[in-house]
């Protein structure tokens, strides 16, 4: 049975690696017969969440941006992909920010059962991606029903483009094909 998967980059470089190791992933899901939809949060306006907690009575952002439209694709999607630069051995700014702003669907009827994490790098050495995938996983726990199901770490790739023939894209896509 298809899924709905929502793939949520979150570079704001253009023709990053991380983005194209979604790409691959995406290709893979849709390889799959999955329904993929991708969204960049390049040129998006996210501002950061004040902390008001009024999306839990509300039951969205109160803050009037491009948040907004992202966290209703995220309520019904069943996969949702992350896909980001590990910037000091941690998500991207933009990815914690969009993290944040999403607080509304912990008190709604969110249907994402599996979450993935695509990460790429400059750095190569062990536990680069940590600081991520702790985080990220951080969020999960909020939600009893999802699980961090599966990560790519591709590192070694600081140029933008020089993922191009790596074997990481190869894992991505195999990744992406197995969602049934």
């Amino acid at each position: 049975m298809a899924k709905k998967v929502l793939m949520i980059s979150t570079s704001i470089r253009s023709n990053s690696n991380s983005e194209r190791l979604a790409a691959a992933f995406a290709e893979g899901a849709k390889a799959a017969g999955n329904a993929v939809e991708f969204i960049s949060l390049k040129g998006k306006s996210i501002g950061f969440c004040k902390g008001c907690l009024a999306c839990q009575k509300c039951g969205h952002c109160v803050i009037d941006d491009d948040a907004n439209e992202v966290t209703e694709k995220m309520l019904g999607a069943e996969v949702i992909v992350w896909a980001t630069p590990i910037y000091y051995y941690e998500m991207s700014g933009q990815m914690k920010t969009m993290i944040d702003r999403a607080n509304s669907l912990y008190a709604r009827d969110y249907r994402f059962r599996d979450v993935y994490l695509l990460t790429t790098a400059a750095e190569d050495e062990a536990g680069v991606d940590e600081g991520a995938c702790k985080g990220l996983q951080g969020w999960i726990d909020c939600f009893e029903k999802a699980r961090f199901a599966a990560k790519v770490f591709a590192g070694g790739y600081g140029e933008p483009q020089s993922i191009e023939g790596s074997d990481k894209l190869k894992e991505a896509y195999a990744i992406g094909k197995s969602i049934q």
